[in-house]
């Protein structure tokens, strides 16, 4: 049997062993083309000049990120031109919740204006900065960003080091203001992100001070319940925006900041309102 199976073997070997080489070799010498191909195309791409596209197709440039907010900040741009800006003015900065807040009714002894536009997250008001502080020069400065940074997506890491780098810049530009930077609230909508917002809310509160040039008001601890809840009775139906009550806190809040002495001991916690 063994020289049966090897006298096989050795006739199949004779017989078709060289058509198999030969096959092997094509394949090889057909996948060489084929990369040499590809080669040539990749560069032919890269070497060739824009070719502008045919008639009657449109190719549309990338979307801007930033021009959902073309309306507010054309606004702020108005108001600019047509009023002078005030030496003492308190400019309030930031997303919705700043733009939602009737600042005027809240601060009637104060020139409140308010620079908050919807939706925006810090990097937003870091690329229209020019157009949100201008040719301010207010004497305050108090702030709100970073929640929708962290709905977005964003590292908590990466949001402290964007509002780092804005109140940075305010103070740069503004020596002489005070600037507050308000605790992200704790909103029923966004309570699977709390953990995250407080990472932020901590290292923030660990860099304020007057070395830093910012004070940290803590708003979020008078939102929430005994249970360590958000209080659904500060917020509207969509579980996000405040209503008159949320607000009614973050006033009081705010104005005892501005009653209290300069370079004095930031104020750690809001206190709840009953009105």
């Amino acid at each position: 049997m063994g020289s049966v199976h090897d006298d096989t073997v050795s006739t199949f070997e004779t017989r078709y062993k060289p058509n198999i080489q030969q096959g092997e070799a094509m394949i090889e010498r057909l996948l060489a083309g084929l990369a040499i191909a590809g080669l040539m195309t990749v560069a032919a791409q890269a070497a060739a000049p824009d070719v502008p596209p045919a008639p009657g197709i449109t190719i549309s440039p990338p979307a801007d990120p930033f021009a959902r907010f073309a309306t507010e900040i054309k606004a702020f741009e108005r108001a600019d031109a047509q009023f002078d800006a005030m030496a003492d003015e308190t400019m309030f900065v930031g997303s919705s919740s700043i733009r939602l807040w009737d600042i005027s009714h809240s601060f009637p002894s104060h020139t409140a204006l308010n620079r908050g536009f919807g939706g925006a997250t810090t990097p937003d008001v870091l690329h229209y900065y020019e157009q949100v502080v201008g040719d301010h020069d207010p004497a305050t400065v108090v702030v709100y960003v970073g929640e929708n940074d962290i709905a977005a997506g964003a590292e908590p890491v990466q949001v402290i080091r964007d509002v780092s780098k804005l109140l940075a810049r305010i103070r740069a530009d503004e020596p002489n203001a005070r600037i507050v930077y308000l605790s992200m609230k704790p909103s029923p909508s966004r309570w699977e992100l709390w953990d995250e917002m407080v990472e932020v809310n901590r290292a923030m509160a660990a860099r304020a001070g007057q070395a830093a040039g910012f004070d940290y008001l803590d708003v979020a601890s008078a939102m929430l319940t005994k249970e360590g809840k958000p209080d659904a009775g500060l917020f509207g139906l969509d579980g996000l925006h405040m209503n008159a009550r949320g607000y009614a806190v973050w006033t009081g809040a705010v104005e005892a900041w501005l009653k209290a002495p300069r370079n004095a001991r930031p104020i750690e916690s809001a206190t709840r309102t009953t009105s």
